[in-house]
């Protein structure tokens, strides 16, 4: 049978996609079906087609799969942000798990009874819910004209008016409802895509869940808000109010947080980009920035060995509207820490830290490194790693600006100039600067190709790679592994609940050890 665009078909479902997309078959003809769940079946309306497969949504659940439950957000279908929300949370954890699995296998080349004996269970959240502890809502016009903030529907820029998000933390409804009352009242417009006016682009939020510090910042097209002072008012006003509220208060783990809006601040954004946050930044009220803290944990022994236990050490971190700060404390704590115990630091290394960010692993790595230094591209963000060293005490890292594939290689060939004339290349004669470990976060796309093979000149004896995304992560570690290194550990980390992203930690040594 022959299908064409729009057509209805039951289709039973038999796997998930990349992207949590259910995937079955139709006549013999495969379909990726959204909102789909493995082991469904579906009434599914074709959308678009190919010659050996096509794409189809959901238009009705005619037997609900095993695994199906039911949503906590009424939009979780029109939004682009939870795409298996519709999942146990428990199948979930697995396909992120067979996700990673697969990757390292199809794109990696690793044997499956390899992967299967390095990696270790994933590690879930006690609670995939309102773990947010940043978001940024887009701001504009209804049908009707009233002006909405939420989030944008998948692939599209059309906003789904929400200001009740599932993850995001649960002030920031408060929030967004006061900042959207102070627009209407004072003739505030929102900005438009299309022809580029309108005053108000995003409103950031972003809660330190440790501190209970609150950030509110407008991203306008413009350089001054109507009537700032009221806006300020506003929002302190609110948030007394509700402070007793469970709005304003939060389970930190050990003691209940009383929450507080410390800083609300405006970003300057005149251009016609996709491009978010603008470069200037301007504090109307309160501090520049917010702090927040994560613990060091360390495994429990025995039978708890699995678990994660808190020990009496942590990390404080200054966080601007800009800086790139790890969206789910919990699970970063857990995640960072896995990185440092996979490093094996004994107090005698040198570690390098690529794509260094404001400083977040680096300064886990200090606390037992003899030397850290870290690498990003981004100015502001390397000065915040500076501050944050210097909010802790840390002494013993240091950070250097500019592309990781650029800075490793000028370092690598200072080291080899403080090698004797002899040519040897053992420790001593290698200076300070040799890596003994090497820490990689790269963004999705993953490490420069440049980057990759300075990290194979330089032979640090690990290297601990932090992923967010499965693929790049199987196409470097294959790189990394044909130039003498070996997988020996790895383990994903569920930083994203509701959605298809995972975080993975892997630690590779090379095979002359």
């Amino acid at each position: 049978m022959e299908f064409k665009k729009n057509d209805l078909v039951e289709v039973e479902i038999e796997d998930i996609g990349q992207d949590g997309e259910g995937i079955g078959k139709a006549d013999g003809y495969t379909l990726f079906v959204k909102d789909a769940v493995i082991g469904d079946r579906v009434l599914a309306r074709i959308t678009k087609m190919k010659k050996n497969y096509g794409y189809a949504r959901t238009e009705k659940v005619l037997t609900p799969s095993s695994f199906r439950v039911e949503p906590k957000c009424r939009f979780h279908r029109q939004c682009g942000g939870c795409q298996i929300q519709a999942m146990s949370y428990e199948r979930q954890l697995a396909f992120k798990q067979d996700k990673v699995r697969n990757n390292l296998i199809r794109i990696g080349g690793f044997p499956a009874e390899q992967i299967d004996a390095v990696m270790e269970p994933i590690v879930g959240m006690e609670e995939p819910w309102h773990y947010r502890n940043k978001a940024q809502y887009p701001v504009g016009c209804d049908r009707n004209g009233r002006i909405v903030t939420g989030f944008y529907a998948g692939r599209t820029h059309d906003i789904v008016a929400n200001t009740d998000c599932a993850l995001g933390a649960p002030e920031n409804r408060l929030i967004l409802e006061t900042v959207l009352s102070y627009m209407e009242e004072n003739n505030v417009t929102a900005y438009d895509e299309k022809t580029g006016k309108g005053l108000v682009r995003h409103i950031l939020i972003r809660t330190g869940f440790a501190s209970g510090e609150i950030m509110v910042c407008l991203v306008i097209n413009g350089k001054k808000l109507p009537a700032e002072e009221k806006l300020v008012e506003k929002l302190r006003r609110a948030a007394e109010k509700e402070k007793r509220s469970s709005y304003m208060r939060l389970d930190a783990g050990h003691e209940i947080i009383e929450k507080r809006i410390v800083s609300i601040s405006v970003s300057i954004n005149t251009e016609r980009t996709n491009v978010i946050m603008g470069k200037e930044i301007r504090t109307l009220w309160g501090q520049d920035a917010i702090e927040d803290t994560l613990r060091i944990l360390e495994r429990g022994r025995g039978a708890e060995k699995t678990e994660f236990v808190p020990t009496d050490d942590a990390v404080t971190f200054r966080i601007s509207p800009l800086s790139f700060y790890q969206v789910n404390l919990r699970q970063t704590e857990k995640l960072y820490s896995l990185a440092l115990e996979y490093a094996g630091l004994t107090g005698k290394e040198t570690v390098w830290d690529l794509y260094c960010g404001i400083g977040t692993i680096s300064l886990f790595m200090a606390k037992k490194a003899k030397q850290v230094y870290g690498v990003e591209v981004v100015t502001q963000a390397i000065e915040d790693a500076k501050e944050n060293a210097r909010l802790n005490g840390i002494t013993n890292a240091e950070f250097y600006v500019g592309k990781a594939e650029e800075v490793l290689p000028e370092f690598y060939e200072k080291e080899t100039e403080l090698q004797d004339d002899n040519g040897k290349s053992d420790a001593d004669s290698r200076g300070k600067l040799h890596p003994d470990v090497i820490v990689v976060d790269p963004p999705r796309k993953g490490c420069d190709e440049k980057c990759l093979d300075t990290m194979l000149k330089m032979q640090p004896k690990r290297i601990v790679y932090v992923s967010c995304d499965p693929a790049t992560l199987a196409r470097d570690l294959k790189v990394l592994c044909d130039g003498g290194y070996e997988l020996v550990r790895g383990r994903c980390v569920d930083q994203f609940g509701q959605s298809v992203h995972v975080e993975t930690v892997v630690l590779l040594q090379r095979k002359d050890m």
